[in-house]
């Protein structure tokens, strides 16, 4: 996984803080193997949230403070909640190559 402790910490706390504390994330994609290199940060967000505004708010607040400690990066970021009507296959590629943080 190429992501350092310190990065790793924040993305915890900061879905734990926006998403609530029931919520997880996975770190998927090239940042997960350890041989390549650059690459965005793609992560999977799952949350028990359901209403929409409230899930927007949570990715804003999120983004917001993962800039803030980590610098300009840049991040990709899926949320899953339940009853979602469309999920498409990047949810369940996510879901069985990502690693849990």
């Amino acid at each position: 996984m190429r992501l350092n402790d310190h990065q790793r910490q924040t993305i915890k706390s900061a879905t734990l803080s926006c998403f609530g504390p029931n919520a997880s994330v996975r770190l998927f994609g090239s940042r997960t193997d350890d041989c390549k290199r650059g690459g965005d940060i793609d992560l999977l967000i799952s949350t028990s949230l359901t209403e929409p505004n409230a899930i927007a708010n949570a990715e804003i607040a999120f983004q917001v403070q993962l800039q803030q400690v980590l610098g300009e990066q840049h991040i990709d970021v899926l949320v899953d909640y339940p009853n979602r009507r469309l999920r498409p296959p990047i949810f369940t590629i996510a879901e069985q190559t990502g690693i849990p943080l």
